[in-house]
């Protein structure tokens, strides 16, 4: 049913999703395989259903887009079932605990994706639960789309090992995650910040000490002309997250000078792709030159959540070969 790709060949089923620390570099090389089969069949019109009869509950803190339609779209396609749990659909928004409604939930579901703020509740729903918990979002890290991200990268450029990828923007879960997704696969990443924006200390030193294991170089800098040159990859995403639209004023004035514009990209590889994790704000942190010019893949690499999502499911929830 899913080619020369085993479900059961990292002994991922029934583990947690909370974030890409918690996974080696074989097992994330695993699900990029998966999602590359699972994308093929698709295009290819052909569909595998490996989770017929399964339920996915999708509990939402945070709204969202792509989050929520490539998760239910993709438990669709796989056989499965995703139900839609807003914080004011269940007991949790009104003070029910978060072990209470993760015992609860357990009975009912197969798996569970959450979108939230805080990493401590998707922590806490984890230690509860009897059945795998996937990081949909938290204000700390955003570990699904680092995963459609790795895919993408892997597809424009061929490699992940060697790729030179700037991040530049907020000191972000975006930024958190992709160092240590960097980290993991061998990649070459410079954050570029303005110094109160910069990412966790902790998060950073984390990644520099997985970095060595694996062949990467992390970096943290305030200069994007400088950490731009050669890069293969240019990445941004919004100055002001969910949450901080109260910033905003503040946001723009702090980041002036850190738009992803064509003379950014011009000090880049010729072939440098431009990634976004999306929404994009225009004007802001990337021109519109730039997100709608021949170097992005924004909307190739949003397709790619469902395709890593599906797989992720797919290794989590599926019953091993």
């Amino acid at each position: 049913m899913m080619g020369n790709v085993k479900m059961g060949k990292q002994q991922l089923k029934g583990k947690d999703f909370l974030k890409l620390i918690d996974y080696t570099q074989d097992e994330i090389n695993y699900l990029l395989e998966l999602a590359d089969e699972l994308k093929t069949l698709q295009k290819g019109g052909k569909s595998t259903q490996p989770l017929k009869g399964k339920t996915l509950g999708m509990i939402f803190e945070k709204s969202s887009t792509r989050t929520r339609v490539s998760f239910e779209t993709g438990i669709f396609q796989l056989g499965g079932h995703g139900i839609f749990l807003s914080t004011q659909d269940i007991q949790m928004g009104r003070g029910e605990t978060i072990a209470d409604t993760a015992q609860v939930l357990s009975g009912y579901l197969d798996g569970i994706m959450i979108r939230t703020f805080a990493q401590e509740t998707v922590e806490e729903l984890a230690a509860y639960a009897s059945i795998p918990v996937i990081n949909g979002l938290t204000d700390l890290y955003h570990p699904c789309q680092v995963l459609a991200d790795l895919q993408t990268i892997k597809e424009v450029k061929g490699k992940l090992a060697g790729i030179k990828l700037v991040y530049i923007g907020d000191g972000n879960n975006m930024a958190h995650s992709l160092m240590i997704g960097a980290a993991k696969m061998g990649m070459d990443l410079t954050i570029v910040s303005p110094k109160n924006y910069q990412p966790l200390q902790e998060v950073t030193e984390q990644a520099l000490q997985i970095s060595s294991d694996h062949g990467a170089k992390i970096t943290v800098t305030d200069e994007p002309q400088t950490a731009c040159e050669d890069a293969d990859v240019i990445y941004t995403d919004v100055w002001a997250s969910m949450g901080q639209e109260q910033e905003q004023a503040e946001r723009e004035l702090a980041f002036k000078g850190y738009q992803v514009n064509e003379a950014l990209l011009a000090v880049a590889k010729p072939d440098v792709t431009f990634m976004h994790c999306l929404p994009a704000h225009r004007g802001e942190e990337v021109s519109a030159a730039v997100i709608d010019g021949k170097h992005s893949v924004v909307f190739q690499q949003a397709e790619n959540r469902l395709h890593a999502q599906k797989a992720l499911m797919v290794a989590l929830m599926g019953d091993a070969e």
